[in-house]
């Protein structure tokens, strides 16, 4: 390559301009000249603390888990707060459930085997897709939703059986089988037990339905008790507790028997109570077992001194009265326990209303009023409603229909039910949480430490609010008739 020095001159002087350029910009004021990349600001992480599973009144989600994330924060919102505090509490819960009637056991056994085996898992079972139903009621003897009237100890015209020699539980031996299947799902589920008759030759009329419990045969229904609680036992089928009578003073049932409260304080007191402790018994005796327009009744008996001391509490239902009912008993009687045992729901009722008045009343009205259960009705039934005694229940909607041998429907008692059965189980206790305006609401702690909270949007719109905690809130919100079941540790 040929040199030219020419060249060499003009590239050395540019390099000394570029130098000279590079030199001055680096005396200057750094702040001035370098550019400043703007600060790199990271979202405030948000953690999914609370869980939330929601059921609508339209059915466009049933019991169905929510996907939002809901983390507890402290900035500052103009909604109204629904505060929980797990430092005031109040009953332990003994669960929720249903009756198993002699029916649903008929309609449940139509299944093929393994769509049986499915659904006894889904209802008394724990994992994810079972909603963990903790408490069972059953009848002694046939209910209306029985096939047909019949009690265990059913003789001819004119015979007596004073020894109870004749005294057989065969008529319930699919029951039984049942309830083994169901013991072996769930071996703490509690059972509680009620008749709704007498035999027909202890009354003094000659018909399952109505009439009353004659008193010379006191003692010996008493030993029918006890002979029943014992051979359940043979079976292995512990019953935690019995009512005296179901709906005492509704007589027009079939079966049926009515007794009045002062029959009730005298039957306990003077039979079935020392017939308990004679046999060694520990089986609660539950008393009234009917409505709530009608406090005077458990409360005549807790008042009774004799029968009072053999009585662990008393139990409502809600066809007539105010679910306050229980809280007036409680407060009058504040060492014997409220129960809440039975709420049917209609053939002709909607999803949507139906499961608004059961979540205010049955669920979150029961539990603030001190009861340590929530059952509703029926468990089981076909598409006709049946099977049912003549004269019984022909409107009443099981929680489950049975459609085929291989399909069944999950009706509007199922889910009332599941939002708490699923999430409070037996030996939780109901903690504080205020009532704010259409937000009816209860809440939980569990022998785990979760806390629970169930909401029910009593109107029409949407209604957006806090559920707070510990100082600090999560923010959600319901449509209106929508219930919600809030969990968090």
């Amino acid at each position: 390559m040929k040199f030219n020095l020419k060249n060499a001159i003009k590239a050395f002087f540019l390099m000394a301009v570029i130098l000279a350029q590079v030199k001055c910009s680096s005396s200057s004021d750094p702040i001035e000249n370098t550019p400043i990349d703007p600060p790199v600001v990271n979202p405030p992480v948000v953690t999914k603390d609370v869980d939330f599973w929601l059921t609508k009144g339209n059915q466009s989600a049933l019991l169905e888990k929510q996907s939002l994330i809901l983390g507890f924060g402290t900035t500052a919102n103009a909604y109204a707060n629904i505060e929980v505090k797990d430092t005031q509490k109040y009953q332990t819960i003994d669960g929720f459930g249903y009756t198993l009637t002699g029916g649903s056991v008929d309609v449940i056994n139509q299944l093929n085997a393994t769509k049986r085996t499915a659904l006894l898992q889904e209802l008394f079972g724990s994992g994810e897709n079972a909603i963990g139903v903790s408490y069972i009621r059953i009848s002694i003897g046939a209910s209306d939703l029985s096939a047909a009237p019949f009690t265990y100890n059913d003789l001819a015209t004119g015979e007596t059986d004073l020894n109870l020699d004749k005294f057989s539980l065969e008529k319930d031996k699919n029951l039984i089988a049942m309830l083994k299947e169901i013991l072996a799902i769930n071996p703490k589920i509690l059972i509680l037990a009620t008749p709704w008759s007498a035999p027909i030759w202890m009354k003094d009329v000659a018909s399952f339905k109505g009439g009353k419990l004659k008193t010379e045969y006191y003692n010996v229904y008493a030993k029918y008790f006890v002979k029943y609680i014992q051979q359940m036992k043979a079976e292995g089928i512990t019953i935690d507790a019995v009512t005296p009578q179901n709906e005492p003073l509704h007589d027009g049932n079939n079966p049926s028997m009515y007794m009045s409260a002062a029959d009730q304080a005298s039957f306990i007191k003077n039979s079935l109570g020392p017939a308990f402790k004679a046999a060694n018994l520990n089986v609660k005796i539950i008393a009234y077992d009917h409505n709530c327009d009608n406090p005077n009744y458990p409360k005549t008996i807790l008042a009774d001194a004799d029968a009072s001391p053999f009585v662990d509490g008393s139990a409502f239902h809600l066809y007539a009265g105010d679910i306050s009912a229980l809280t007036d008993v409680y407060n009058s009687y504040p060492t014997k326990n409220v129960y809440f045992t039975e709420q049917w729901t209609s053939s002709d009722g909607q999803f949507g209303g139906d499961l608004k008045w059961h979540l205010r009343n049955v669920i979150i009205g029961s539990m603030r009023n001190y009861s340590k259960n929530a059952l509703e009705w029926n468990l089981a039934n076909n598409a006709n409603f049946g099977p049912h005694t003549d004269g019984g229940c022909d409107m009443c909607k099981g929680a489950i229909t049975i459609t085929s041998n291989n399909s069944f429907d999950r009706n509007v008692a199922y889910y009332i039910i599941a939002h708490a059965s699923k999430f409070v189980p037996m030996g939780s206790t109901r903690i504080e949480s205020n009532s704010t305006g259409n937000l009816q609401n209860v809440a939980f702690i569990t022998p785990s430490g979760s806390k629970v909270l169930i909401v029910e949007n009593d109107g029409a719109a949407t209604e957006t609010f806090n559920i707070k905690f510990n100082g600090k809130w999560v923010t959600t919100s319901l449509e209106g008739g929508s219930v919600g079941t809030y969990t968090w540790k």
